[in-house]
């Protein structure tokens, strides 16, 4: 049985900020109670993650991104058919419009949490611009999953 809410976290450990993502899992994991969110963590988005979103009430997507207004963003999600969902990685709006058409129905209400990220190189660390913005991306993504609400979450979008 699936859990409501569906924290889910894509990126590369090895890539330097791309593994913004996972490390907010790990923090999460380490600091939230799980018993109403389930976790999922993966390199990129695929197609067949559409399914994840089935039975949820909250999906929060969590990624790495250098096109961050501030150290991280908080935007609702809709369905968008982009040219993503043809390529090996997709983005979390054409995971929805996956959901959309293979389910007939509206997916749950989603959420994507960008950090803002400045380095991807093989074999690095995370920069220390991104290590302060995962800092500040951690408190916020606790503050969402200890009240899972998406009246609330829209508030704060």
């Amino acid at each position: 049985m699936s859990k409501p809410v569906l924290l889910f976290g894509y990126g590369n450990l090895s890539r330097g900020d791309d593994a913004l993502g996972p490390l907010l899992l790990e923090y999460v994991e380490a600091h939230c109670s799980l018993d109403k969110i389930e976790i999922l963590s993966d390199f990129q988005l695929q197609i067949e993650h559409a399914l994840d979103l089935e039975n949820r009430s909250l999906v929060l997507f969590v990624d790495a991104s250098v096109a961050c207004v501030n150290n991280f963003d908080f935007t609702v999600l809709e369905p968008v058919r982009d040219k993503s969902y043809t390529t090996h990685a997709m983005s979390p709006a054409a995971v929805l419009d996956v959901y959309q058409s293979i389910k007939k129905q509206s997916p749950p209400p989603c959420f994507l949490l960008s950090i803002k990220a400045d380095e991807f190189e093989l074999g690095e660390g995370l920069s220390a611009n991104a290590e302060t913005n995962l800092a500040e991306a951690c408190l916020f993504a606790e503050r969402l999953l200890h009240n899972p609400d998406v009246n609330s979450w829209l508030k704060l979008a």
